[in-house]
């Protein structure tokens, strides 16, 4: 059973209908007791990290998916929800993040080295580059998925990216994972049939973990 976050900033509608394409049960709360029973744990996103960080502090979900990570269960953020399992954030100020993963979000510079300008947000379709190994990458082969962001993961650990995006001058980290926690950038929802087997291979993992138990 995949337990959704609802801190009131995430699609949950599109998530959850991507959940039941697969056949994978889930529920949706917003209250600690329910989603520590859960086998993983989805955290999505949209919106602003700083708006995002204190909804989660003030609901008690932030320290809830501490403590669901450190059980050794599953955990994915998607979009927004991967960049708040990082240290800190930029945006409208410095905000310090869930810091299950290290590294920093900061917005796209707008501009290349060379001072040749690109639009920000990094919207559309672009290919990932897999650079890493993953039980979220299992049987796939690199494809194309969709993006919808203004800032980015910068991490000076290489271990933790997967799979990255090239977005002008800058390599996007689109998917990430240490242990038990990833991050897709991207929406995997959204993101036809590369995003679905991605979306596939973590609920298995899931329910791998739970069969070995």
């Amino acid at each position: 059973m995949i337990g959704i976050v609802d801190y009131g900033m995430g699609n949950l509608f599109s998530v959850s209908k991507a959940l039941e394409r697969l056949d994978t049960p889930y529920f949706i709360s917003q209250y600690k007791d329910g989603l520590m029973e859960a086998d993983a744990l989805l955290v999505p996103g949209v919106g602003s990290f700083r708006d995002a960080m204190e909804a989660l502090i003030r609901t008690g979900l932030a320290e809830m998916i501490r403590e669901f990570a450190a059980t050794g269960k599953p955990v994915l953020g998607i979009c927004l929800g991967m960049q708040l399992l990082f240290e800190e954030s930029t945006e409208n100020g410095k905000t310090k993040g869930l810091s299950l993963l290290p590294g920093k979000v900061e917005r796209f510079a707008g501009q290349t080295a060379d001072g040749n300008a690109y639009k920000v947000p990094h919207m559309g379709w672009n290919k990932l580059r897999f650079t890493g190994e993953s039980p979220l990458l299992a049987s796939l082969e690199e494809d194309y998925v969709y993006f919808v962001h203004s800032y980015y993961v910068k991490t000076a650990d290489a271990d933790v990216l997967v799979a990255v995006g090239d977005y002008y001058d800058v390599e996007v980290p689109a998917i990430v994972g240490r242990g038990n926690i990833f991050g897709m950038q991207f929406h995997p929802e959204k993101s036809s049939e590369m995003g679905m087997g991605l979306l596939r291979n973590f609920t298995e993992l899931a329910s791998e973990r739970k069969a070995n138990q």
